[in-house]
């Protein structure tokens, strides 16, 4: 079995720094008048943010541009994160994470937009060793979210030897991305209720287990497992 989390609002709250640094980079690299004002953040992927950036802010959409502002943003993460230590880890995760990668036959991943130097750095800053995550699918490895799970069976696949089937990968995420891609990949979904959407937005998108956190541990490792068990959503 292969569960991938997501990152921002699933295991962890950065309180704005992610898209506050995304500023800081665009001003260094592109003048004072660069703005991220107005553009969704939530359950997307950082490359996709970076096109609406551009085209929001006057931009060249190349390559060079991109990896310039990839690694400012990257270091202007990094200085906020150290000066200010505002990552959040959130309720349930530390448990759930350990409690699932002591299960034999459970491989953990992340499935996020971040790219991976940011997604890492975050999990660090937030007390969790991201190594515990043998598999990802980052925010550069596909066109859209919908192509991640994907990826991530692929890379699963290569580590493990072992072909895995969408109904054996859960995906949790706090957004309609998350489910929504779950969902066109015939995989499971748990929709969590710790960032910008509620229970029932979660529910309404199609999510098969909805919660408000992940602190109850028992009842989410006994759904994913589908061990005996009543489980209530």
């Amino acid at each position: 079995m292969l569960i991938l989390f997501d990152i921002d609002g699933t295991i962890l709250l950065t309180e704005g720094a992610g898209v506050h640094s995304m500023g800081d980079a665009g001003r260094e690299l592109f003048g004072d008048r660069f703005t991220v004002q107005g553009i969704d953040f939530s359950g997307r992927l950082d490359s996709l943010i970076w096109k609406d950036l551009v085209d929001l802010n006057g931009v060249e959409n190349s390559d060079a541009n991109h990896d310039r502002f990839r690694a400012t943003y990257g270091k202007h993460l990094h200085r906020r994160l150290h000066d200010s230590p505002t990552v959040k880890l959130l309720p349930g995760v530390k448990d759930l994470v350990h409690q699932l990668a002591a299960v034999e036959p459970v491989t953990l991943g992340l499935l996020t937009g971040n790219y991976p130097e940011t997604g890492r750095l975050k999990i660090e800053r937030a007390g969790l060793d991201p190594d515990l995550f043998s598999v990802a699918a980052w925010g550069i490895d596909g066109a859209t979210r919908r192509d991640l799970p994907r990826v991530a069976m692929q890379r699963h696949r290569q580590q493990s030897g072992l072909m895995i089937e969408p109904d054996q990968v859960v995906i949790i995420g706090d957004t309609p991305h998350d489910i929504d891609c779950a969902n066109h990949n015939g995989c499971r979904s748990v929709g969590v209720a710790t960032g910008a959407f509620d229970l029932a937005a979660l529910r309404e998108c199609g999510a098969d287990l909805a919660v408000e956190n992940l602190s109850d541990t028992a009842m989410v490792v006994n759904w994913m497992l589908q061990l005996p068990a009543t489980v209530s959503q």
